[in-house]
Parts: structure tokens; sequence; C-alpha cells
């Protein structure tokens, strides 16, 4: 299963691939435990609600299994922003991909 996400705000990430998050510029930073995704060192990163990459304030304290990334690999351009949608209270939007670098 491979798929495009954009944040919450509009801003093209990258895809999912099965379980795990690439950036569009190539980098692992996260794999999924169902809608919720977590870092490299295990720490919430966020989830999808609506099919976009979110944050939930309130789940930040939260841990998953951490994991070794595989090597970043060649991105790809990265398509369009999209407009962003209205903020959920106690959400903020997900970290930009140029973050993980």
């Amino acid at each position: 299963m491979s798929s495009d996400l954009w944040t919450w705000g509009g801003t093209y990430f990258g895809r999912r691939e099965g379980e795990d998050l690439w950036t569009h510029s190539g980098h692992h930073v996260g794999r999924f435990h169902g809608d919720e995704v977590f870092g490299s060192d295990g720490r919430y990163l966020g989830e999808i609600k609506s099919g976009k990459l979110i944050t939930q304030l309130s789940s930040q304290t939260r841990r998953g299994h951490s994991f070794a990334p595989y090597a970043s690999r060649v991105g790809h351009v990265p398509y369009v922003g999209h407009i962003g949608t209205v903020m959920y209270s106690g959400y903020e939007d997900f970290p930009d991909p140029e973050t993980f670098k």
C-alpha cells in the first residue's frame, strides 16, 4: 500500500509505503501503528485524520517502538500543496518535511 500524504496545513509531506513514512526528499522518518505515526526514537509524531497528517497535542508524550530508519533514497519532486483545513482544537499541524533532514 502506497499513498501520498499532505499535512493538515496543505504542505505535501511525502508518502506512506506500507507501515513506513517517507518525506518527499527520500528520508525514512516514521513508522505507522494503525493511523498513528512514530519517529525512529519511538516518539509520537502525529496521525492520519481525514486523509491528512496532523498532531494531537495531548498525545505528544506517547511512545511507540523505536526502529532503525532505512537509508535515505532518491526523493521525488514534491506535489503542489493543498489548501489547508481549519485546525481542530487540541491539534497542531504535522511537522514540515524539511525538519527531518
